[in-house]
């Protein structure tokens, strides 16, 4: 029962038009798949990730039509961690997030150069530099993006958890799930996972006052890496033993899961590396471009098409300008 890493993020978005400008356009990150949530048919589903759509670099995206605003707080997967290659990286991103006009604050955190910045629907994100750091392979840049390709988002990073119990929330890392408190800065600590590196690491920071509220711009749940269905029976065994709730098996097609929330509220996924993105309904240079569904779901596709709102996915023939800042 080995966790690697983190699998993907999925946040809720007030709009998946505009989620998918500001991802693809001015995060330069490929849609590799949109489709809707499978467990509510009316929301669309959509997920970024690297140029294959590599488990470990995706972030995805719920837009549930009329939810409210989210509400940050304690206890909440409060920012999203990106990573890219190099200190030269986060040195293009202030000068790209400068010219995007967004608001970001540059900062060392456990030693790695990184930006805090939010989206327009408030959702708050991290890219953290992986200069000198090994551990989880990066991703494979995206040929279409905008963001030249030595400075691309090339995975998820440290994911940061808001927590008003810090000692309990030690525990389910620790004792449960595999991770190991590395460093310790203030009020945050810093936990990974083998093989290391920002690909496998959770920032927990101890947050006293209101519970955060769940809605458009804040995050649904948190992913972890594991290697196959065998892995997630045994999971699922595990803890049935320690008298925990969970999913029990979930069939996502792309990928099999798991949920559970050892620390209520906060939702936690087992999710396994594969089959992947590339499948029998979209080939690699096809992918997010149409609606595109799991095998129950697809009799139902002209009615699901009819149900949610039109989203534009195209990107030009031969990609995006290469945006470079001198």
């Amino acid at each position: 029962m080995i966790i690697t890493g983190n699998h993907h993020v999925t946040a809720i978005a007030s709009d998946a038009q505009s989620n998918f400008h500001f991802f693809t356009q001015i995060l330069g990150i490929r849609l590799v798949k949109k489709t809707v949530n499978q467990d509510d048919i009316q929301a669309y589903h959509m997920f970024y990730a690297d140029d294959v759509g590599t488990a470990g670099t995706d972030i995805t995206f719920f837009d549930f039509p009329g939810i409210q605003k989210g509400i940050h707080g304690t206890d909440e997967i409060e920012r999203i961690g990106m990573r890219v290659a190099s200190d030269a990286a986060i040195d293009y991103w202030e000068k790209r997030l400068t010219d995007k006009t967004i608001a970001y604050e540059r900062l060392t955190m456990f030693n790695q150069a990184a930006l805090y910045f939010e989206d327009a629907d408030g959702q708050r994100y991290a890219i953290y530099s992986d200069e000198g750091l090994p551990g989880e392979p990066q991703g494979k840049p995206w040929a279409a993006s905008p963001v030249p390709e030595a400075f691309q988002i090339l995975g998820l990073g440290p994911m940061t958890l808001t927590v008003s119990n810090l000692e309990k929330m030690d525990h389910v890392l620790t004792t449960h799930l595999g991770f190991k408190q590395i460093q310790a800065e203030g009020k945050r600590r810093l936990y990974e996972v083998a093989p290391g590196g920002n690909g496998g690491r959770v920032i927990v920071k101890h947050l006293e006052g209101n519970r955060a509220q769940q809605g458009y711009g804040t995050v649904h749940h948190v992913a972890f890496k594991i290697k196959d269905r065998a892995m997630l029976d045994a999971w699922a065994e595990y803890f049935t033993s320690i008298q925990a709730p969970h999913s029990g098996f979930v069939d996502r097609f792309y990928f099999k899961s798991l949920y559970t929330r050892l620390y209520r509220p906060i939702l936690f996924e087992l999710a396994t590396e594969g089959p992947g993105f590339i499948d029998d309904e979209e080939s690699y240079e096809t992918l997010g471009q149409d609606l595109a569904l799991p095998p129950k779901l697809r009799p139902m596709k002209d009615q699901i098409k009819a149900m949610v709102r039109p989203v534009d996915t195209t990107i030009p023939e031969g990609g995006f300008p290469k945006e470079t800042y001198e």
